[in-house]
């Protein structure tokens, strides 16, 4: 059986992660977010191979919320081009998949 839950990898600085989480989660567009770290990351950036200390937001979501979700990331994001990697979940607890799944309702008008 196939879910309708998503996970969505997203790197941050650690002094924004928790005001993105926050908006993330009062919009809807998330059930939960784990922020994990601080971590290092290296990358390609602009030509070279830069550093950064980051959290990494695990954020759970169902399918249909994902497009909105890159979206408002891509908008509220401190970075140029933020990480947003989907992740479908094939399977899992299901109460919990219920769980996310009533959490992200949009809200009524």
């Amino acid at each position: 059986m196939q879910s309708a839950v998503s996970v969505v990898l997203c790197t941050v600085p650690p002094d924004s992660g928790p005001a993105l989480a926050d908006r993330l989660l009062e919009a809807r567009l998330v059930a939960c977010v784990n922020l994990v770290g601080p971590i290092e990351s290296r990358f390609w950036w602009e030509g070279r191979i830069d550093e950064a200390e980051e959290l990494l937001m695990v954020l759970k979501t169902t399918r249909d919320r994902v497009p909105e979700l890159i979206e408002r990331l891509a908008e509220w994001h401190p970075y140029d081009v933020p990480e947003a990697l989907e992740l479908p979940v094939d399977r899992g607890f299901v109460p919990y998949l219920d769980w996310v799944a009533q959490s992200c309702r949009r809200a009524p008008d």
